[in-house]
């Protein structure tokens, strides 16, 4: 059975659309532009009442939330090794994950989406902005993790393989840009996002969704 993954380009459908990649065997990718409302569409409301990307099809089951799509496709293709097999391993990559995903990703939601937040254009700027300023030590944490793993050996965040931490990372990394930071200002992770962006399969996928690593405009 084909799987099939519903994507936004640039956003955090990243990581599974890397993952999938990787795994070399065959899926339909199916774009999502949410700049354009298809979220909102009864179409895809079907498949996903959420109206959020991304999402995993599989036969008859349907798969949503980061972390979920993660742990299925770890299972799914074990010779993978994404997560690793070692329990505490496995646990401190999923605590990575989770951080990622509930606090880096909405902190960036409230630069990138403040009308989310409010309908009044001045408090709109002022919860793009205090999030801007947020966002910053949140990307210092992932540069020492970046340094960590590289002081301990490792060719990957989770380990010594590509995994969903290196994905999220360089998509994390990459939003930094439309926040107002230089990816240069991180230079162990802006090496290690750019080395993992060569890889075949995540070369592939930045293909597909037409991304510029590096979005960061000096003001």
């Amino acid at each position: 059975m084909t799987l099939k993954l519903y994507f936004a380009p640039g956003a955090c459908s990243f990581v599974p659309h890397t993952l999938l990649e990787t795994a070399g065997q065959p899926f339909e990718a199916t774009m999502v532009k949410l700049h354009k409302g298809e979220q909102n569409s009864p179409g895809y409301r079907a498949v996903n009442p959420r109206g959020q990307v991304p999402v995993l099809v599989d036969g008859d089951v349907v798969i949503t939330q980061i972390v979920a799509i993660v742990g299925y496709l770890d299972a799914r293709f074990p010779e993978q090794g994404f997560l690793p097999q070692d329990p505490l391993a496995r646990a401190k990559v999923m605590e990575t994950l989770a951080w990622m995903n509930n606090t880096v990703h909405p902190t960036f939601t409230h630069v990138f989406m403040p009308f989310k937040f409010s309908d009044k254009p001045e408090v709109q700027a002022e919860v793009k902005a205090h999030a801007a300023r947020q966002y910053g030590p949140l990307l210092d944490e992932l540069e020492a993790m970046a340094l960590a793993a590289a002081d301990r050996g490792q060719a990957f965040l989770g380990g010594d393989r590509f995994g969903p931490l290196d994905a999220y990372a360089l998509t994390l990394l990459r939003w930094g840009g439309f926040a107002g930071f230089d990816p240069a200002g991180f230079p162990r992770l802006w090496s290690h996002v750019q080395k993992v962006a060569q890889l075949p399969a995540v070369a592939r996928a930045i293909e597909r969704e037409r991304l510029q690593l590096n979005v960061y405009q000096a003001a």
